[in-house]
């Protein structure tokens, strides 16, 4: 978690100065947080809570050189599959105006139904809540998984643990 609090604190309050209070907000225990690396270097994260029918993605940051297309995609598309076989079909997420643009033309998603602008303190443009649905493929993580695999690492459900032995 330290290379993701260190993104957000070089993107966010750095760059952007947002206070500390705001971009390590008490959420961060609670939720799954995603890092990019290029090499052994940490260049781009975001966090992820989950709610009962949705989960939400959050605190997306990148370092300034990797700010690009290609990164975004690439890191989204793993962040949606990571999403979906967790058995989760929809995804939401809250940015500006100038980024929402982004995440509807590169990545898909559409702007929240009903839902009021939201203003954050210290931006002047409100931020716009955005939906993205998912399709859980077959082998979605669910109440009947094999116990096995629930004891598996976390996104490495498909390889045995070292923990785990044959039946006798």
């Amino acid at each position: 978690m330290l290379h993701a609090y260190a993104i957000r604190g070089i993107c966010f309050m750095e760059e952007h100065g947002v206070k500390a209070q705001q971009t390590f907000d008490g959420n961060d225990y609670q939720a799954t947080h995603m890092i990019v690396y290029a090499g052994d270097e940490p260049v781009g994260t975001l966090r992820i809570r989950w709610f009962k029918d949705f989960a939400k993605l959050e605190r997306t940051a990148f370092r300034e050189p990797y700010r690009n297309t290609r990164v975004l995609k690439t890191f989204a598309f793993f962040v949606f599959d990571h999403v979906a076989r967790k058995g989760y079909d929809k995804v939401i997420t809250h940015a500006q105006p100038k980024y929402a643009r982004l995440w509807r033309i590169i990545l898909g998603f559409k702007n929240a139904e009903g839902k009021k602008p939201l203003y954050f303190e210290g931006h002047e443009e409100p931020y716009t809540e955005l939906v993205k649905e998912l399709t859980p493929p077959p082998n979605a993580i669910s109440v009947s998984t094999d116990p096995a695999i629930l004891f598996r690492v976390e996104g490495s459900w498909d390889a045995p643990s070292a923990y785990e032995t044959a039946a006798a």
